[in-house]
């Protein structure tokens, strides 16, 4: 993989945005912009009172990138081209996500913001189980 020399900024200003994001939304809302704790309250009807909010931030989160994307010319992947794998991966997603009440986003970006030992943690779990499914996915299994 070949790094444009400016890749690095691409990664620092997302960064910054979500960062962003996330200290708007606890200061507007005086709640972690967990998104899978947003969209959970979508589903099963919990966060119904604030529906149209729930509802723009999915829609944000992937309308956003998308817009983006075609704005600068689409984006280099490297999704397998193998459906069963990128199913699993979602369900596995999906259940750790359960597993540790919250995400990435609500853990990872608001919660070591805030110093939390239960965000630290979901998020060194999250890091040593995704980096463990790689090496066993790709160099053991050879499915990715």
């Amino acid at each position: 993989m070949i790094l444009n020399p400016i890749d690095w900024a691409w990664g620092l200003a997302g960064g910054l945005i979500i960062g962003l994001a996330g200290a708007v939304f606890l200061l507007m809302n005086g709640r972690v912009m967990g998104a899978s704790g947003i969209l959970g309250g979508l589903m099963d009807r919990s966060g119904w009172a604030t529906w149209g909010e729930r509802l723009s931030f999915i829609a944000g989160l992937v309308v956003v990138p998308g817009v983006a994307a075609v704005m600068i010319g689409g984006a280099e992947t490297h999704v397998t081209s193998n459906l069963w794998v990128v199913i699993a991966a979602g369900l596995l997603v999906g259940l750790g996500t359960r597993l540790a009440n919250g995400c990435t986003s609500g853990h990872g970006v608001c919660g070591i913001s805030r110093l939390s030992l239960r965000g630290i943690a979901a998020t060194f779990a999250y890091l040593i189980a995704g980096g463990a499914i790689m090496v066993a996915a790709r160099h053991w299994l050879g499915i990715i």
